[in-house]
């Protein structure tokens, strides 16, 4: 890994989001559709397609991510709804980084439209902000796309800062600044706390941030665990975590194998193992609080052949049921109905649940609708960090692009 700044110097990070990425990508690429009402959705032409994000005119009528078009559409009378192209958003994407990374090799992408910079040796606290403007104008010169920067000492600090001022807002957030700009704001509006923890939070009185910040920290670890301090330490000011430029290519799992008392090829006997595989796994996963997004099944045979064999998923999943349904669909596939030695599964593409929100396939929204406290719980969430919901399109007789927020392509401009 690349080594960071120096750590006896004041860290200067910046967090770049950019604005209705989706909805920006088409207006630069059609500039007609500038100034009008635009949202990007799934199956625009049936009713029960959902938004995926939408332009600074449309949120002005109302229309918000995850809402259903045709309540959109009642909001909105003219507003012009569009499928997503993800291939043209991924080179957006790719050419954004592209323009960080001239600047400081110290890039770390965390989606496909946001990141953060370590800019300590490349700036001075005179001219910082005019390092800040001159990116967002060359980013908006060359791509025609409209960003927020949050200028901090931490990852934390940076990230709260570029969302206080949208679109094309500059935020300074020092530790200094954070009883006045930070502690007034209510909880929930603090990143890393969802709809859940709010709710355990102002359950024990913790209303503000700045009552998270004042309080016990035993207390917040009866309710949150380890998770509470960290939350406290946040609130305070307090991030420790170096901007990574490596951290896209982690590829972090949880995993569980185990080895037959003999060889077998007894189904029962494999399944059952392979059911408290999936419990481990699902064990693990929760004591992290993580999701995956794909499942790998591990065969080894008698004659310590091994095949490993993977299966990407539409959705994140952390529970048992889902984890097994998915390993027992590659065992049926893929056992040779030879002995097996030794059985493994492992869940891979672990993304932390409190970065990641549901996935909702666009042409199942009806089913979806039906659990409203999820959607509700959706939009909060969507709302809180500032970029869309990870979604997959899938449709029967065109394939789409996978959606880019699998960190598989983060590194493509490095290329």
């Amino acid at each position: 890994m690349a080594e960071s700044s120096n750590n006896n110097k004041a860290r200067i990070i910046f967090h770049i989001d950019m604005n209705c990425f989706y909805a920006s990508v088409e207006m630069a690429h059609n500039p007609k559709l500038k100034g009008k009402p635009l949202a990007v959705a799934g199956n625009p032409e049936e009713r029960k397609g959902i938004i995926i994000t939408s332009n600074y005119e449309a949120r002005a009528k109302g229309v918000r991510t995850t809402m259903p078009i045709w309540q959109a559409r009642k909001l909105c009378p003219d507003l012009f709804v569009m499928r997503p192209n993800f291939e043209r958003y991924r080179v957006a994407s790719r050419e954004i980084f592209k323009i960080l990374h001239e600047i400081t090799p110290f890039v770390e992408p965390v989606s496909i439209d946001e990141g953060y910079m370590d800019v300590t040796d490349v700036t001075h606290a005179q001219n910082t902000v005019q390092l800040a403007e001159a990116l967002q104008n060359k980013i908006m010169d060359e791509l025609d796309l409209p960003c927020s920067i949050g200028i901090a000492p931490n990852k934390f600090l940076a990230k709260m800062a570029s969302d206080m001022k949208k679109p094309m807002g500059i935020t300074i957030l020092r530790k200094r600044d954070i009883t006045e700009k930070l502690w007034p704001l209510p909880v929930e509006e603090m990143y890393g706390v969802g709809k859940k923890t709010a709710d355990k939070l102002n359950a024990i009185d913790i209303v503000t941030i700045a009552d998270l910040a004042k309080a016990d920290v035993y207390a917040l670890k009866q309710i949150l665990g380890i998770n509470g301090e960290r939350l406290k330490n946040r609130a305070n000011g307090i991030d420790l975590r170096s901007v990574d430029p490596d951290a896209v290519n982690e590829f972090k799992s949880i995993g569980s194998s185990e080895t037959l008392p003999m060889d077998t090829t007894d189904e029962s006997e494999i399944r059952s193992l392979l059911s408290a595989l999936a419990e481990n796994v699902e064990m693990r996963m929760k004591r992290k609080q993580v999701a995956g997004g794909s499942v790998q099944l591990t065969i080894r045979y008698h004659d310590r052949k091994t095949v490993t064999r993977s299966k990407k998923l539409a959705n994140f999943i952390e529970k048992k049921t889902d984890i097994l349904n998915v390993a027992l669909e590659l065992f049926d596939t893929h056992w040779t109905k030879e002995a097996i030695r030794l059985l493994g599964i492992t869940v891979q593409d672990i993304e932390e649940k409190q970065n990641i929100v549901e996935q909702l396939d666009l042409f199942t929204y009806k089913k979806a609708a039906e659990k409203e406290k999820l959607i509700v719980a959706i939009d909060e969430l969507t709302q809180k960090l500032g970029w869309n919901p990870f979604v997959e399109i899938k449709e029967e007789t065109k394939q789409q692009p996978r959606t880019s927020f699998q960190k598989d392509f983060l590194d493509d401009f490095k290329q």
